[in-house]
């Protein structure tokens, strides 16, 4: 792997919240950049209303975009997170999402709380960048 990933003493563990405090990567390694993916099927359009569901399919597209280039969703480093309306209600399908792609390693991760995304069905959107090895 061409990053590592730190949760250092002293802070809390930020691993059942979906996410770890520090990355680093090696000089000289090619980053991907992933512009903001939401819940949507290949046609564009939102798959549920449902926020859970949405946040599943978000994470599901960022494999596909990251498959692209020959990548994983182990390769990610960071994730920015948009929540349309975000409560702590919401940490839990997100968290969860989390573990399910990373397990106990997952990239460092900051979450936004605001007030609409893109169109008025889209409730969560998120940017991923990837080290390649």
């Amino acid at each position: 792997m061409a990053h590592a990933i730190v949760n250092p003493d002293g802070l809390h563990d930020p691993v059942p919240f979906g996410y770890s405090h520090t990355a680093t990567v090696p000089a000289g390694t090619e980053l991907v950049l992933v512009a903001g993916q939401y819940g949507s099927g290949p046609d564009g359009a939102v798959v549920s209303t449902d926020f859970t569901e949405q946040v599943k399919q978000t994470f599901h597209n960022i494999g596909i975009a990251l498959a692209a280039h020959g990548l994983d969703l182990g390769h990610v480093v960071q994730l920015r997170t948009y929540v349309v309306n975000h409560d702590v209600g919401k940490l839990g399908p997100i968290a969860g999402a989390v573990q399910a792609c990373w397990g106990t390693n997952p990239p460092t991760q900051t979450l936004i709380g605001v007030a609409s995304l893109a169109t008025p069905d889209v409730l969560f959107e998120v940017e991923a960048l990837a080290a390649r090895p």
